[in-house]
């Protein structure tokens, strides 16, 4: 039930840039729809998603906005996020299932830097660190190749660095889109700004042409 004055929260947004809907897999506490575009996703207290490799302990809390992504694609975004405690972060998600998906990850590392980090999990999840950046935002990718999946990273939006090339194996129906996570924080705001998606195949894994 609803309290007075409160709004039923959307099932679908739709956001310029992006063909279809996205709908919410695990729903924000809040999240807003700027002028110009962007998107800010507010993920609450010890949100995140992570299948741990050693212990089997599975988290999957973390709000995660998803769109139906058929056939070869491209999803870029400047991501940007309020980093205050470890592991807090902006994410670009692709996701095949629970225990099926990865995450390109603008995150604050334990040493407080902030640090382009992806994961990818098939039943358990890794976690690899890839370089430090600038707090002020970096644009991330994820692209759908034919039968495999590659993450990119960039300063300008134009020239690509190749963060992961990896496969989820043998997955058909996949969504992507965004999350806020906050392992092991109070919560943290992240923002998605410049979202784009091309319905193109990736030709260039490595220099991300």
């Amino acid at each position: 039930m609803m309290g007075p004055g409160e709004r039923p929260r959307p099932a679908s947004l739709a956001i310029p840039g992006l063909p279809r809907p996205l709908r919410w897999l695990v729903p924000a506490p809040r999240h807003e729809q700027l002028a110009d575009g962007a998107l800010t996703i507010d993920a609450g207290p010890r949100t995140d998603w992570f299948i741990d490799p050693g212990t089997g302990v599975s988290t999957r809390s973390a709000p995660a906005l998803l769109m139906p992504a058929p056939g070869t694609w491209q999803l870029a975004a400047f991501v940007s996020a309020a980093h205050r405690a470890t592991f807090d972060a902006g994410v670009v998600f692709v996701y095949a299932g629970a225990e099926t998906w990865a995450k390109l990850c603008l995150e604050r590392s334990p040493q407080g830097d902030v640090m382009v980090v992806s994961v990818a999990t098939r039943g358990v999840s890794d976690d690899c660190n890839s370089l430090s950046v600038d707090d002020r935002g970096l644009h991330l990718r994820v692209s759908r190749l034919e039968t495999a999946f590659a993450f990119h990273c960039s300063d300008d939006g134009t020239e690509w660095r190749l963060v992961r090339y990896f496969g989820l194996g043998a997955v058909e129906e996949v969504e992507v889109g965004f999350i806020a996570q906050s392992p092991t924080g109070e919560g943290c705001t992240a923002t998605f700004r410049q979202i784009t998606f091309r319905p193109e195949l990736l030709t260039d894994i490595r220099s991300g042409a």
